[in-house]
C-alpha cells in the first residue's frame, strides 16, 4: 500500500514539478517568512529540507546557513528545484533523492530540519517524525508547516475528501491536536504553533494539481452542494455567475525542539 501511494506521489509531482516551482503560494507567504525568521539560522548550521518540492524553503535558508540538503522523493521535482535554486546563485545546496520516512542520513547530522506543505502526502507520518527526530541534533529544531484538518470529524472528513479528489497523491491532512500529540510522543518539545488561513482560488488550486476538466466540474459541484455548516466553515465563495470562486483552509507552523 505504501509503495502504491509513493508511486502516486512520484507521478503527480513529476507531471507538475514546474508548477510548484512557479507557484506564488509556495514561493511566498507569511508561513515561509515566519519559518525563516524563527529559524535563528546562522552560518554554522547544516539544514535538512525534507520533501523540498519547488525548493522554496531551501532557497530562503541557503544565504543564511553553511549548507542545505534538499531531499525529495521525486527526481523530476528535485531537478526543477535544483535549476531554480542554482539559477538564483546559491551553491551551498545539495540535492538528494530520498524518502521522508527512510532518510539516508546519519543520526544527529543536522542543526535544523524543515518540512513545508508536504506531510499530507506521507503514508506513514509517525515514521517521518521519528526520522526527523533521529537526524536532528539534540537541542536542534524541527520547523514544520502543513495543511491541517478541522478538529470536528465531519469537517475533517470533508476537507480530506476534497483534497484527495483534487490530488490522488494526497494521503491525509492531520488535525492540529494530532500533530501536538505525535511530536511530544516522538521526543520533541513544541515551542510554538501558529495558524495561517489558506485561501484557495479554485481554478488555480485545480490547475496546479493537473486535475482534468470533468473531475474539476464534479469536485466543484461537491463543494457547491455542501451543507451550510461546511460552506460557512470553509468560507466557500461563488462568483457572479454562480461558479465556485474559492474556499479557505488552514495551515499550522510547528516549531519543535529535540529534547535529547
Amino acid at each position: 500500500m505504501e509503495d502504491r501511494i509513493k508511486n502516486k506521489v512520484r507521478q503527480q509531482f513529476a507531471a507538475n514539478a514546474g508548477k510548484y516551482v512557479a507557484s506564488t503560494r509556495h514561493a511566498k507567504g507569511e508561513d515561509l517568512a515566519l519559518l525563516v525568521s524563527c529559524s535563528q539560522a546562522d552560518r554554522t548550521m547544516d539544514v535538512l529540507d525534507i520533501a523540498t518540492g519547488g525548493g522554496h524553503v531551501a532557497k530562503a535558508l541557503a544565504p543564511l546557513v553553511r549548507r542545505v540538503t534538499a531531499v525529495d522523493l521525486t527526481e523530476e521535482m528535485l531537478a526543477a528545484a535544483a535549476e531554480f535554486i542554482r539559477g538564483n546563485g546559491h551553491t551551498n545546496v545539495e540535492f538528494v533523492n530520498g524518502d521522508a520516512e527512510h532518510l539516508p542520513f546519519a543520526d544527529a547530522a543536522f542543526d535544523l530540519v524543515t518540512c513545508r506543505i508536504a506531510a499530507h502526502h506521507f503514508p506513514d507520518v509517525p515514521a517521518f517524525a521519528r526520522e526527523a527526530f533521529r537526524v536532528v541534533k539534540p537541542g536542534g529544531k524541527l520547523l514544520l508547516i502543513d495543511n491541517v484538518a478541522p478538529e470536528h470529524d465531519a469537517l475533517d472528513h470533508f476537507y480530506n475528501d476534497i483534497e484527495k479528489r483534487r490530488d490522488p497523491s494526497h494521503v491525509r491532512a492531520w488535525k492540529t491536536s494530532e500533530w501536538f500529540r505525535l511530536l511530544e510522543l516522538t521526543g520533541f518539545r513544541t515551542e510554538m504553533a501558529v495558524r495561517f488561513p489558506k485561501p484557495f482560488q479554485y481554478q488555480d488550486w485545480c490547475e496546479r494539481a493537473g486535475l482534468p476538466a470533468e473531475a474539476r466540474e464534479a469536485l466543484e459541484q461537491k463543494l457547491l452542494q455542501a451543507t451550510e455548516e461546511i460552506k460557512d466553515y470553509f468560507s466557500i465563495e461563488t462568483n457572479e455567475a454562480g461558479k465556485l470562486a474559492g474556499f479557505t483552509g488552514e495551515a499550522v507552523y510547528f516549531q519543535a525542539v529535540r529534547r535529547s
